[in-house]
């Protein structure tokens, strides 16, 4: 490609509003224009990245024996009423109505359009069966930020696989998390298996893959031992407590203008370790108290998963008035009925604990949690923080912000068994088949690797996915110059190279400058000085290294180090 003839309108300053290193660099770069929030247009160069991170990972699903599918983003609202989920999802799906009246989605994942196609199974002879495909997702974001990190449009690798029983499963599953592996590790991208949550998925043996990167939201706990998790299903061990007998009952005690854990601290000397926090949400309805630890805070997705809930939100101070008698800052689960009490695990066997009365201005001290609170399920719902000792090894556990690249688990039969998918068994009866679910966000592992790939001169792109392996830059229009650089750019396209030639009227500083901006991994630099000793530029951007290599070899010199990197 010539650059006189490429649409990049680079930026020589930094973009307002642009938080993430990879949204400055694909926006200042010329890889992407938003057209509002969460919908991005990809240009020239952000297509050419993107048709590579797909062929990567087109080559790794090929090698587990996964065959390519092109299904529907606008899909009927019956399929999803059948698994039903058109209820249990909220907000977060685009969902409109056709001229002739029909409720349609527009598809945010394919679970349920994949499991009908899987309706012309007939037999356990047809299995396992591996499927994928590259389609657009819809996911109405609250939030949408950092560029193409969290959008409300993109493409998704969404692969399913459909065996006869677990053992099957097992091996999909398998197949795909080594696949996975090696994927991430042609892209370039320092990915980190974590144990997770399967979300409004489903499902079980949830693995999701972690980039490193200032810009996520999602946080990390993970140990030298090997152990990794998300915080949403993270564990700690938590050294046993020593309570005294306290109280044989709670006892009130005046606390006016307490409203906060710290105001107990500050106004009455309780710690925060010896409080009971009262958390009230409505869950699918019904209003919840949840106890933790003064010190402890809650995860909401544990509160989720736990419950099996569909929708989750923190009750209003009205509702609570009406319920409790008291608003929050007074709040305890001590003499509660009629509504269900949840506990996270550190409260279990913990006395001479301190709560709220439900009583404005009123707590209680001396409180046994078991002995006084009609605690209906204990759970693990905190979340864990850096310094807590690992379950596995005692060792202090670290935690990392990073954001979801990839997320693999098992859907076992949740969707073949509400869609009626029946294959005749080995030992002659009819079965549905297990599933299992796996996703790669092809924009979001793009601004993956320019968070973890680029320097103060912009991207530096990994070599497998350079939008241009190498360019050229011709330094004057001189006949001899020019004669040069275009037999390089021939000679390096017949090799079956992504060539950029630099043919603008630029000077040697805006070439350099661009080149460098976008990130080509390799630069020949063709200049009369050189020429007049019979050699070129050759420059490493990973590095910032260069040489001068004879323009005889300087084919060859390139070709070699592009192969090297495959």
């Amino acid at each position: 490609m010539r650059w006189s003839e490429l649409y990049v309108p680079t930026l020589r300053q930094d973009p307002a509003g642009a938080d993430a290193v990879s949204h400055r660099l694909l926006l200042r770069a010329g890889y992407i224009r938003q057209l509002m929030a969460g919908h991005y247009s990809l240009l020239p160069l952000a297509v050419r990245v993107r048709a590579k991170i797909i062929e990567v990972i087109r080559e790794e699903m090929s090698r587990i024996g996964a065959q390519e599918f092109l299904l529907p983003t606008m899909q009927p609202a019956e399929v999803w009423q059948k698994s039903g989920r058109w209820d249990k999802i909220g907000a977060e799906m685009f969902r409109l109505t056709d001229r002739k009246g029909a409720d349609v989605a527009m598809g945010m994942t394919h679970e349920e359009i994949f499991t009908t196609v899987a309706q012309e199974l007939r037999s356990y002879r047809d299995l396992p069966q591996r499927w994928y495909q590259f389609q657009t997702k819809f996911r109405d974001e609250p939030r949408p930020k950092s560029g193409l990190i969290r959008v409300r449009e993109f493409t998704m690798k969404d692969s399913y696989s459909f065996d006869v029983d677990d053992a099957g499963l097992d091996r999909s599953f398998d197949l795909h998390h080594e696949a996975y592996t090696r994927i991430f590790a042609r892209l370039g991208i320092p990915a980190i298996p974590v144990e997770a949550s399967s979300g409004i998925m489903g499902g079980s043996d949830s693995i999701e893959f972690m980039c490193p990167t200032a810009a996520g939201e999602d946080i990390v706990v993970h140990c030298a031992c090997g152990y990794a998790a998300n915080v949403e299903k993270a564990t700690s061990h938590l050294p046993q407590v020593a309570d005294g007998d306290g109280p044989s009952a709670p006892e009130p005690f005046d606390t006016p203008d307490v409203r906060t854990i710290e105001d107990l601290v500050t106004g009455f000397g309780v710690t925060a370790d010896r409080q009971v926090k009262t958390l009230v949400y409505v869950v699918d309805d019904q209003l919840t108290l949840v106890l933790m630890r003064g010190d402890h805070a809650l995860v909401e997705q544990k509160l989720i998963d736990t419950l099996a809930a569909v929708n989750v939100r923190p009750a209003h101070p009205e509702e609570i008035r009406e319920a409790l008698g008291a608003l929050p800052g007074s709040l305890g689960g001590v003499g509660v009925t009629g509504l269900p009490i949840l506990a996270d695990l550190a409260l279990r066997g913990r006395r001479d604990m301190t709560t709220g009365a439900n009583r404005d201005g009123v707590h209680l001290r001396g409180v046994d949690v078991e002995r006084d609170i009609p605690v209906g399920r204990w759970a693990d719902l905190r979340e864990v923080v850096a310094g807590e000792p690992c379950a596995r090894c005692e060792q202090p556990l670290d935690v990392l912000r990073t954001v979801e690249i990839g997320h693999i688990f098992k859907l076992g039969g949740r969707y073949t068994e509400t869609l009626g998918v029946t294959v005749l068994g080995t030992d002659g009866e009819r079965v549905n088949p297990v599933m299992g679910c796996y996703g790669i966000g092809v924009e979001r592992a793009l601004a993956a690797i320019v968070e973890t790939h680029h320097d103060d001169k912009g991207i530096v792109w990994p070599v497998p996915v350079a939008p241009f392996e190498v360019a050229i830059a011709v330094l004057g229009n001189a006949d001899d110059v020019v004669a040069a650089a275009e037999s390089l750019y021939a000679g390096l396209r017949g090799q079956r190279m992504d060539v950029l030639l630099d043919d603008r009227a630029e000077r040697p500083g805006v070439k350099f400058s661009d080149i460098e901006l976008i990130g080509v991994p390799y630069r020949i630099t063709v200049a009369a000085r050189g020429l007049a000793e019979g050699t070129v530029e050759f420059t490493d951007r990973a590095t910032g290294h260069t040489e001068r290599i004879p323009l005889a070899g300087a084919i060859a010199h390139v070709t070699a180090a592009v192969r090297a990197t495959e």
